[in-house]
C-alpha cells in the first residue's frame, strides 16, 4: 500500500521522483485515497479512520469491487427513494408535482408514448401519436431493445398507472445493474487505484440522474472498453465502443483520443484493432434494424438534427436573450466541437508527456457536452466514470459535482415556474444562473485535467512515477511523433550525443526536473548553436 504527504496541490513532504526517470511503483500496491488526499482522508475518519488490511486487494472476501458494488447499489436505492413523491402519484397527477419535487423520469411517461404498453415493435410500428419529425421510437438501437425487455418484464395487468410504475421500477433495476457493472470496470481500469471508483458510487448526481433516462447503459459499455483497453484487448475494448455507440451517440468520441495517442506513440495495429471492433460490434446490432425499417432505424439521427436549442444549453441562453432561434444552429456546434477537438488533439501530441487516455477522454466528452444544443441533467452521468478515471481528487470532484446538483434543482425549478400559473420555482434569469453554474463548473473541472496534462507532476495519478497505468499498450510506451514543446523536447535531449567529455554534469542541470526547456543559443563551451548542430563544422 501506498501513503504520502501529498496535498491538493500536488505538494509533498517526499521529493517528487523525475516522471522520465522513476520505473513506478510496484504493480501490486493499491493506492488508498486517504493516504494520499486531504478530502478523503476527513471523510474516512466519519467512518472510523482510513481503511486498513481489508482494503487490499485479495486479502479478505470484501476487497473493492464488492465493497464498491454493495456502496452503488446503496446509492441508486438512495436516488429511487428521492423519486417517491413522483412514483406515489407526481408523474400521474398534478401539471409540475413532479418538477416541484424534482423527482421528473422519462422512462414511466414513455412506456405509453412509445408505444410499449400498446405491444408495438419499436423501429417497425409507428408511434402511437407520432408527429412530423419523429414518427418511430427516437432512441439507439441497444437503448430501444433495453426499454424493449423492460416491456417484456412488466406485468400487462392492472390500470396503465400501476403498469408505467412497474416499468420504471424494472428500468431502476435494470439500470442499477449497470451502474454496478460500471464501478466493477472501473476498478479493472486502473488496478492500483480501485477507491477512485468511489467518485463514481457515492457521486450525488448518479442518485438524483439514475432513473431520468437510460443513459446509464451507454455509459456501463463505456467503463467495460476502457477496462478491456487497460489490459491490452484493444479489439474487445473497441467492440464496446461500438455498442455504447448503439446505445448513445458520445461513445464514439473515445476512439479520438485512441487514435491520436496511438499516433504518438505509435500503436497503430492497437488502434485499428479497437476501431475495426467499435465498427463491427455497431454494424452487428444496428444492421437488422436497418434492414427491418430504415426509416425507423435512423429516427435518432434525423430527430437529433432537426432538434432546436433546449434546456440547460448556453444555446438556450443566447435564443432567449436574442428573442429568436439560431438558424445555423449545427454549422456553429460542428465548428466549435471541431476547434475543440483540434485543440484537444494539439494538447495530446504536444504535452511534455503524453496524457493518459482517461484524460482526453474525459475532456472530448466534456467538449461534447459543452456545445451541445441540449444539456439534459442526466447527461452528467457520462462523465462521471471519466472524471473518477482523470482527476481523482474528490475536492475537485465535489466542486464539479455541487455545480451540477444546483442545475438539477434549477432545471425542475424552472419548469414549475413556466408550467404553473402560480410559478411556485425560479423565472428565466436565475435558470440562465443554473446554466452557467453548470458549465463553469465542468469547464473547472476541464482546466484541472489540462493542468495535469501540462504539468504531470501535479497529476493525482503520475506523481509518483507511473505513466498511464489504465493506457494498455500506451503504458511506458516511447514516443515516435510529438510537436510543439514535445518536439522542442526531445531535439534538446538530442543534444546529449554533443555534450563534452569535460563536462560531464552539463545534461543533468539542463534536464533536472521542473527546469523549463528552451532552445539553446550556445554550447556548453561558447560556440554557437549551429555550429553544434553541425558537428563542430562552421556553416
Amino acid at each position: 500500500m501506498t501513503s504520502s504527504a501529498r496535498d491538493e496541490n500536488g505538494s509533498s513532504t517526499a521529493t517528487v521522483p523525475d516522471p522520465a526517470a522513476a520505473p513506478g511503483p510496484p504493480p501490486n500496491t493499491v493506492v488508498v485515497p486517504a493516504d494520499e488526499d486531504p478530502v478523503a482522508a476527513a471523510g474516512s475518519e466519519l467512518l472510523g479512520g482510513p481503511p486498513g488490511r481489508r482494503a487490499l486487494l485479495g486479502v479478505n472476501w470484501w476487497v473493492p469491487a464488492r465493497f464498491l458494488a454493495l456502496l452503488v447499489i446503496v446509492t441508486c436505492v438512495l436516488g429511487m427513494a428521492q423519486k417517491l413523491p413522483c412514483y406515489d402519484g407526481g408523474w400521474f397527477r398534478g401539471a409540475t408535482t413532479q418538477y416541484t419535487h424534482a423527482c421528473y423520469s422519462d422512462i414511466p411517461h414513455l412506456y405509453t408514448w412509445r408505444g410499449f404498453a400498446a405491444g408495438l415493435t419499436p423501429y417497425v410500428d409507428m408511434l402511437p401519436q407520432p408527429s412530423a419529425d419523429m414518427q418511430y421510437l427516437e432512441y439507439p438501437v441497444l437503448t430501444g431493445l433495453f426499454m424493449q425487455v423492460a416491456a417484456w418484464l412488466t406485468p400487462g395487468t392492472g390500470d396503465t398507472e400501476t403498469q408505467e410504475q412497474w416499468f420504471w421500477l424494472i428500468n431502476a433495476g435494470m439500470l442499477t445493474a449497470c451502474a454496478v457493472v460500471t464501478v466493477v470496470a472501473l476498478t479493472r481500469a486502473h488496478r492500483r487505484r480501485p477507491w477512485d471508483a468511489l467518485l463514481f458510487a457515492l457521486a450525488p448526481a448518479l442518485a438524483l440522474n439514475l432513473t431520468i433516462n437510460w443513459d446509464l447503459l451507454a455509459v456501463a459499455f463505456c467503463a467495460v472498453s476502457m477496462a478491456f483497453w487497460a489490459n491490452r484487448r484493444p479489439a474487445w475494448a473497441g467492440a464496446f465502443i461500438g455498442l455504447a455507440t448503439a446505445a448513445k451517440l458520445y461513445p464514439f468520441l473515445l476512439l479520438g483520443p485512441l487514435l491520436v495517442l496511438c499516433w504518438r506513440a505509435g500503436k497503430w495495429r492497437a488502434f485499428w484493432q479497437a476501431a475495426g471492433g467499435a465498427v463491427g460490434a455497431w454494424l452487428l446490432v444496428n444492421l437488422p434494424v436497418m434492414a427491418a425499417n430504415f426509416k425507423g432505424w435512423a429516427t435518432f439521427y434525423t430527430f437529433s438534427q432537426t432538434r432546436k436549442e433546449d434546456f440547460g444549453s448556453f444555446w438556450l441562453i443566447l435564443m432567449q436573450d436574442r428573442g429568436q432561434q439560431l438558424e445555423t444552429l449545427n454549422t456553429w456546434i460542428a465548428g466549435l466541437l471541431i476547434a475543440a477537438c483540434l485543440g484537444i488533439c494539439w494538447l495530446a501530441l504536444s504535452a511534455p508527456r503524453r496524457p493518459r487516455f482517461a484524460q482526453l477522454a474525459f475532456l472530448i466528452v466534456a467538449a461534447f457536452i459543452l456545445t451541445n444544443k441540449v444539456y439534459s441533467p442526466q447527461y452528467v452521468l457520462w462523465l462521471i466514470p471519466l472524471a473518477a478515471l482523470a482527476r481523482p481528487r474528490w475536492r475537485d470532484f465535489l466542486i464539479w459535482q455541487a455545480c451540477e446538483v444546483l442545475y438539477f434543482l434549477g432545471v425542475w425549478s424552472y419548469l414549475a415556474f413556466t408550467g404553473d400559473s402560480k410559478q411556485h420555482g425560479i423565472n428565466q434569469d436565475w435558470y440562465h444562473l443554473a446554466i452557467v453554474l453548470h458549465l463553469l463548473g465542468t469547464l473547472y473541472l476541464c482546466w484541472m485535467v489540462v493542468r495535469d496534462v501540462l504539468r504531470p507532476e501535479l497529476d493525482p495519478v503520475r506523481w509518483d512515477g507511473s505513466d498511464d497505468p489504465s493506457g494498455g499498450v500506451l503504458d511506458q510506451a516511447p514516443d515516435v511523433f510529438v510537436l510543439g514543446t514535445a518536439r522542442r523536447l526531445r531535439e534538446d535531449r538530442s543534444y546529449a550525443d554533443y555534450a563534452l567529455p569535460e563536462q560531464p554534469d552539463w545534461l543533468p542541470e539542463r534536464f533536472e526536473p521542473g527546469h523549463t526547456v528552451g532552445e539553446p543559443e550556445e554550447a556548453p563551451d561558447g560556440r554557437p548553436a549551429d555550429e553544434l548542430r553541425n558537428g563542430g563544422q562552421q556553416s
